[in-house]
């Protein structure tokens, strides 16, 4: 390596939370450098989301309520606090003032929120509050307990996420520098100090006085997932791998209802708005199963609904989403469309399946995305914040994003000095051995998900568990081996899944509790017990 590069604040990934971490510094006249490996703008998690974003409204307590019951109990209701008492500020200033995002129903609300601010109100409140028949669509999923989700069709995600990059690629001070992968951190002494990037080829020492991880989730290390490819936890292994503590790993969330694609095909997600709507599931013998299982039958939490539909296929051989009680084409035209590119007749039901949607733990950081670690930021997927616990409500991932995005920035932007970062000594990345074939890392990767889906997926027991230990085990030993000599972004992304499916796997392994997400059928009183009898 030679030369190096410097910046205030270097933010590892593109989504949401990395770009209002960027946002955020930049308002503090910090120089930011946003280095990631997604091309503009599908290869980041955000850009996917469908259902929308939630906010508090103004019944902030049914909100704290709800995010709580969710997470079944596990979430730190210091943290949910911090969420839902930040929710309508940060999206009305970041989402609706400043980029202008058209949430459906806009037009309402905003002649509304103008009518209120011109009568002496704050214009926030007066966004969210409930006022009867106008103001914002605001949408219910799962778990839910009154309408509060503001969303653009069932595409929130690209709505929001491009607005955003567009608003960073103007403003002084930003970078945004895409297919540029972090390999290392750089370390010393407890301190963090930026990162080794690859961009063009080039190996390079970014030197940064405040670091922020926004690398997204892990979707990579699972057969079906709603994730983009790439999703390979490289933030949680960077950090578990520079000392940083993590937790919460096995609490993988899966999305109940992503499109059951067949071999040669690309899934995709059916947003749980769909389910707000009034869309049904059935399995295979026609049959409606969900009431058997929850009383909120099919918007009971997604970790009851994942483990319902799972059976479900099990034993019936399919499930499908029967979106009759719906006029689907007007309400959702863009899944309908993705169902008519596949030759899915949609008028009778849409196969599902559940998909790996979202990692609720990951790098343990603070109200302000503070790590163990000095200068070590982590927001987003990558990070745990406590919010979610053991299981996501629906909705609040792109407004956790969004509030500690913001919130870590800030910190970050202090935590910056006037004088040029310091730099230190990088770790030594070797190519003296030739490069590997094309297909190693697919293949191993192949290995690695057959793994984690036999035995670290919806449903684990201590057997498995431990054998899958035994196969990443050597599957890491294989890797470290061709990483002391080689140097390459498919090779270090295999080492990050490697790292973080370990991280995943002994977590799961440790927690001997059925607790939301994480279902262990070995457990003394399981907490799912299946559908009622008759």
């Amino acid at each position: 390596m030679t030369g190096h590069e410097t910046a205030d604040v270097l933010v590892v990934g593109s989504g949401i939370a990395g770009l209002a971490a960027a946002l955020a510094a930049a308002r503090e006249g910090r120089e930011v450098l946003v280095a990631t490996k997604a091309a503009r703008p599908e290869d980041a998690s955000s850009w996917w989301a469908q259902g929308g974003i939630a906010v508090a409204r103004d019944h902030p307590d049914r909100f704290r309520r709800d995010i709580l019951a969710a997470s079944d109990g596990t979430a730190d209701p210091e943290a949910v606090d911090v969420l839902v008492e930040n929710a309508n500020d940060a999206v009305r200033d970041v989402l609706v003032e400043t980029l202008g995002v058209a949430f459906d129903g806009e037009a309402d609300a905003s002649a509304g929120a103008d009518a209120s601010a011109g009568a002496g109100g704050s214009g926030t409140a007066a966004a969210f509050a409930d006022r009867g028949d106008g103001g914002f669509d605001f949408g219910r999923e799962a778990a839910h307990t009154e309408d509060r989700i503001l969303h653009v069709g069932a595409e929130t995600g690209k709505h929001v996420h491009v607005p955003l990059l567009n608003h960073l690629d103007d403003r002084a001070g930003v970078e945004v520098r895409t297919d540029a992968a972090a390999l290392e951190l750089i370390g010393h002494e407890g301190r963090i100090h930026g990162a080794v990037v690859e961009s063009d080829g080039d190996r390079i020492p970014v030197y940064a006085d405040a670091t922020v991880l926004a690398t997204g989730g892990v979707g990579d290390l699972f057969a079906r997932s709603t994730n983009p490819a790439g999703a390979t936890g490289d933030g949680v292994a960077m950090a578990a791998l520079a000392g940083a503590t993590v937790t919460d790993a096995e609490f993988v969330q899966f999305h109940p209802t992503a499109y059951a694609a067949g071999p040669d095909e690309d899934g995709f997600l059916v947003s749980e708005a769909v389910r707000g709507e009034g869309a049904l599931l059935r399995n295979g013998d026609g049959e409606r199963f969900m009431p058997d299982y929850h009383p909120d039958a099919e918007l009971a939490p997604r970790d009851v609904v994942a483990r319902a539909v799972d059976r479900e296929r099990e034993a019936t051989g399919s499930v499908v989403l029967d979106v009759g009680p719906l006029d689907f084409a007007d309400e959702f035209p863009g899944l309908a469309a993705k169902c008519e590119d596949r030759g899915v007749d949609w008028s009778r039901g849409i196969p599902v399946a559940p998909a790996e949607h979202f990692l609720c733990g990951g790098v343990d950081v603070d109200d302000r995305g503070r790590t163990d670690l000095d200068r070590l930021y982590a927001v987003g997927e990558c990070a745990r914040t406590g919010v979610h616990g053991a299981n996501r409500l629906a909705s609040t991932s792109l407004l956790e994003g969004l509030v500690w995005g913001l919130r870590a920035g800030a910190d970050a932007a202090d935590a910056a000095v006037d004088a040029d970062p310091e730099a230190v000594e990088t770790p030594d990345l070797l190519d003296r051995d030739p490069a590997l074939p094309d297909d190693f890392a697919r293949q191993k990767f192949r290995r690695l998900r057959r793994v984690m889906d036999e035995c670290a997926g919806i449903e684990r027991d201590a057997d498995d568990l431990n054998r899958a230990l035994g196969v990443l085990r050597r599957l890491k030993g294989e890797v470290d081996a061709y990483v002391r000599t080689r140097t390459s972004r498919s090779l270090y992304e295999l080492r990050n899944a490697t790292v973080t499916a370990l991280l995943v796997t002994r977590q799961a392994l440790a927690n001997e509790e059925s607790v939301g997400t994480h279902y262990r059928t070995d457990a003394a009183e399981p907490a799912d017990p299946g559908p009622a009898d008759d």
